[in-house]
């Protein structure tokens, strides 16, 4: 049974009301991003800065309907700031905004920045010695950023046990690059790898459960088999939905299948 339908419906709103975002990439993370606010993260929406919390970087930015979405779930944002969504009078842009949306810990959309950030990140609260957490979520065709192999090497090499990477494979960089195995080169660059179906409440449960972090452990990375546009079967891999706003008729026929 498809998880979060209502997230779903909320995301597809918003993007038509706008005229403007991503539905395939936020419903390829939505599940995800949903488990870590869910079962995961340490936060408080009252206090987004509060000191102790655990930090969540969205570096493939596109997909921030399915942040926007899960951030108003938790009580981060407000149904005016969901209304608002790409408009003139609203905070919440195509891309997440960290000087203006609560909850949101970088600034992201050029591909390959949020995860250095995030790495620079865990290794500040190391510095401090603080037990912070933090998580970030790619996406499969950023992971051919030549900044994502760098920010590994690093990570790696100054044992970042304090950080969590989680990989949105939805198969869309396949369609260039078709010979890539992704857990294998995260195994090559010395992370704690696991795969699991991003898509799956129990399975998500039992990785994430799995997660043993130390200040000086291995940092660790969630390789999540998803589908891009997961849900609405006339998305689903779609290439030409990456982008697309739905008409009023296409409009009811997503409500329809998410009903």
């Amino acid at each position: 049974m498809l998880q979060n339908k209502d997230l779903r419906v909320k995301i597809a709103q918003m993007v038509k009301l706008s005229g403007e975002g991503h539905i395939p990439s936020s419903y390829s993370i939505v599940d995800l991003i949903d488990h870590l606010y869910g079962k995961v993260l340490r936060y408080d929406p009252k206090n987004p800065t509060w000191k102790e919390r655990d930090y969540f970087i969205l570096s493939k930015g596109h997909g921030c309907g399915g942040l926007y979405a899960v951030l108003h779930k938790y009580g981060f944002l407000t149904d005016c700031d969901i209304e608002d969504y790409s408009t003139s009078r609203g905070r919440l842009g195509g891309h997440p905004d960290s000087t203006i949306v609560p909850g949101a810990e970088a600034s992201t959309g050029s591909l390959g920045h949020g995860f250095p950030t995030a790495v620079g990140l865990a290794l500040g609260l190391r510095i401090q010695n603080r037990l912070n957490h933090v998580f970030t979520l790619l996406g499969d065709g950023e992971c051919h950023e030549g900044t994502i192999w760098e920010s590994a090497n690093v990570a790696n090499n100054l044992r970042l046990g304090n950080l969590c990477a989680v990989i949105d494979w939805n198969g869309s960089a396949a369609q260039l690059m078709p010979r890539d195995n992704l857990p294998e080169k995260w195994r090559a660059f010395g992370w704690e790898t696991y795969e699991v179906d991003g898509h799956n409440p129990t399975a998500l449960e039992e990785v994430f459960s799995k997660l043993k972090f130390a200040p000086d452990g291995s940092p660790k990375v969630v390789v999540a088999h998803t589908i891009k546009g997961k849900g609405v079967g006339f998305i689903e891999g779609h290439g030409k939905w990456h982008h697309r706003i739905p008409t009023d008729g296409e409009m009811a026929a997503i409500l329809k299948e998410l009903s």
